[in-house]
């Protein structure tokens, strides 16, 4: 089988370190390297490709978690329609729960602004500056 490839080949073109690939394998995310041997792992084409997925739904902003939810979809599915579509609504979450930060930090930015006009007028009246 010509389609194996060793793990440092593997990690160069997914730019990935060794470490991650192990990593991913122990939790799930890519099959197990065929062992040959006294340990040298092999991996396919596949995985390379899989890697490549995986560290671009990273910078989507998924947990690994939620990527181990979707990362399958995109292999069975050639269309591609249910993984996006699963992607898009974890985006969707993401963009909700954003919006829900973003008025907690304005709220918090209206009560500091309160408290600094508060003390900077307290301080006027005491003859300060």
């Amino acid at each position: 089988m010509e389609d194996r490839i060793r793990i440092g080949d593997v990690s160069k073109r997914a730019g990935v370190t060794p470490r991650t690939v192990r990593y991913y394998e122990s939790i799930g995310l890519i099959p197990p390297g065929e062992r040959e041997g006294q340990g040298q792992h092999y991996y396919t084409e596949e995985t390379v490709v899989r890697l490549r997925k995986i560290t671009q739904l990273k910078k989507l902003g998924l947990s690994l978690d939620e990527i181990s939810e979707v990362i399958d979809l995109y292999f069975t599915d050639p269309s591609g329609v249910q993984a996006k579509t699963k992607v898009l609504a974890i985006l969707r979450r993401y963009l909700k729960e954003t919006d829900e930060k973003i008025d907690a930090f304005q709220q918090f930015r209206s009560e500091l602004q309160a408290h600094i006009m508060r003390f900077e007028q307290w301080l006027k009246g005491k003859g300060h500056h």
